[in-house]
């Protein structure tokens, strides 16, 4: 089963008002994945700024609870291919880093209790012209405090979170900036996210510049990913 949900055109509003708009959008997007996941169905989601490269749903092994992505960036955050699959400790504001634009989630008890907890967040951290929110920092603030870990700073665990390899599921301030760490880990990407850089027409032209711009190829004949290779 399919869902979409539409961003609306706000391409010549004020930008802080483009600002406020994507967060209103964004932030009924819990409550879009709780009404999905109560009804019994796994969610598999991702943002349309990024490219398959292969099929994930091998990665999405075990009985976890909810699998997601690291969004640390930088040379000094690269991961070893043999990375621990739990939550990483957070960072310098207190909270992890994870990516909020690709999740997979089993309608379990324990991921409805991140999608309620991702909910409160949100209203406890409402959008204001000073403080310009997004939904990310809440869906971390929902992980720590359900976090399946034994230590003094989450909530006593009870979700079972899994990391997905970084390798396979990079940031795109990785990928498009690390072209050492791409060569070294080829072969083994499955999803590209291209974040970490703003506006749609950017977007467009990084994949493009990369060869990751798939967009009519079906149209050309090309119907897999061995005629594009």
């Amino acid at each position: 089963m399919l869902f979409l949900f539409r961003l609306p055109r706000m391409l010549k509003l004020p930008i802080s008002s483009v600002l406020r708009g994507f967060f209103n959008f964004t932030s009924r997007r819990p409550s879009h994945l709780l009404y999905i996941l109560e009804l019994g169905y796994s969610v598999m989601y991702n943002d349309v700024d990024m490219v398959w490269m292969a099929d994930p749903f091998p990665y999405l092994e075990g009985d976890h609870d909810v699998y997601f992505t690291d969004d640390m960036t930088g040379y000094q955050i690269v991961k070893p291919l043999n990375h621990f699959h739990d939550l990483p400790p957070p960072g310098k504001k207190g909270r992890t880093h994870i990516c909020s634009c690709m999740i997979y989630m089993r309608p379990t008890d324990g991921t409805k209790l991140v999608m309620k907890k991702w909910i409160e967040e949100l209203q406890d951290q409402p959008w204001s012209n000073v403080k310009k929110s997004n939904d990310q920092p809440a869906f971390n603030w929902a992980l720590n405090r359900t976090a399946a870990q034994d230590t003094s700073f989450f909530t006593t665990g009870m979700v079972d979170l899994y990391l997905l390899p970084q390798a396979a599921f990079p940031t795109g301030g990785l990928y498009f900036k690390n072209q050492t760490w791409v060569q070294e880990t080829k072969g083994l990407h499955v999803i590209i996210h291209n974040n970490y850089i703003t506006g749609f027409e950017k977007k467009i032209k990084c994949f493009r510049d990369f060869g990751l711009w798939f967009v009519g190829l079906c149209s050309t004949g090309v119907t897999t990913w061995k005629d594009i290779k």
